[in-house]
C-alpha cells in the first residue's frame, strides 16, 4: 500500500513516436505510472480541458466532463504542429485547477530565448534531447510537491481553530476575577478605616474623661461651693 501511494502519474507529450518511447521507459524504470500523448490538444483533453474555437478562431480553453486524474508531471516536447509546448505551458499555467501541476519542456534546440521565455512562464526544467535518466531522477522532488500540498492545508486549519479557542478562554479567565477581587479589596479597607476611626474616638473619649485637667475642674468647683 506505501509503494502505491507513493507512485507518481506522468503525462508525456511528444509527437515523435520513438521520443514518447523513451519518456515512457526512463519513467517507468523510475517506478512513476505514465501516460503518452502525441498533442497538445490530446493532453488538455486527458486533463479535462477542451480547446473551442469562437467566430474569429481564436482558440479557448474550458473545462470539460472528465474523469478526475491524478497527475503529478507534465513533460511535453516544445516544437509540435498545431500547439507548441509553450502554448501548452500557457494554458496549463491559466487553470486555475492545473496550475499547480508542474510542467518540463524538452527540446532537441539549444535556443536560450525559448529556454528563458518557458522558465519565465512557469516551466520547473527544461531539458535537451535526449533526455536521460539523470534528468528524470531531477524531477522526483517537483512531484513530491504534488503528493504533500493537501495534506498541510488540513494540518494547519484545526490549529488556528484551537488557538482561537484557547484564546478566548484566556481572556474569560483572567480578565473577570481581578474586578471582583479589587471591588472587596477596597470594601474591606473602608471597613478598617471605618474601625480605625471609631476606636480612635471612643480612645479620645476615654482619655478626655480620665485627664487630670478635668478632675482638677471638678475638685475646684466642689471647693468653691
Amino acid at each position: 500500500m506505501a509503494a502505491a501511494d507513493l507512485q507518481f502519474h506522468v503525462l508525456a507529450v511528444d509527437d515523435s513516436l520513438i521520443d514518447r518511447k523513451l519518456i515512457e521507459r526512463l519513467f517507468r524504470i523510475s517506478s512513476c505510472q505514465v501516460t503518452t500523448v502525441d498533442s497538445g490538444s490530446k493532453a488538455l483533453e486527458f486533463l479535462g480541458l477542451q480547446e473551442e474555437h469562437d467566430d474569429l478562431n481564436h482558440p479557448c480553453v474550458s473545462p470539460s466532463n472528465q474523469q478526475e486524474v491524478e497527475i503529478n508531471l507534465i513533460i511535453t516536447d516544445y516544437c509540435m504542429p498545431g500547439m507548441t509546448g509553450y502554448d501548452l505551458l500557457k494554458k496549463i499555467k491559466e487553470s486555475a485547477s492545473l496550475r499547480n501541476i508542474p510542467v518540463v519542456i524538452m527540446s532537441s534546440e539549444n535556443v536560450p530565448s525559448r529556454i528563458s521565455r518557458c522558465l519565465e512562464e512557469g516551466a520547473e526544467e527544461f531539458f535537451l534531447k535526449p533526455v536521460r535518466l539523470s534528468d528524470v531522477n531531477k524531477l522526483r522532488p517537483h512531484m513530491m510537491k504534488t503528493k504533500c500540498k493537501i495534506p498541510k492545508q488540513q494540518q494547519q486549519q484545526p490549529e488556528i481553530i484551537v488557538t482561537q479557542d484557547n484564546q478566548e478562554s484566556i481572556d474569560i479567565t483572567y480578565v473577570v476575577p481581578p474586578e471582583e477581587n479589587q471591588e472587596s479589596d477596597n470594601t474591606l479597607q473602608q471597613q478598617k478605616s471605618q474601625d480605625n476611626s471609631n476606636n480612635n474616638n471612643k480612645r479620645k473619649a476615654i482619655e478626655e474623661n480620665l485627664s487630670p485637667d478635668r478632675r482638677r475642674q471638678r475638685l475646684s468647683s466642689l471647693t468653691t461651693v
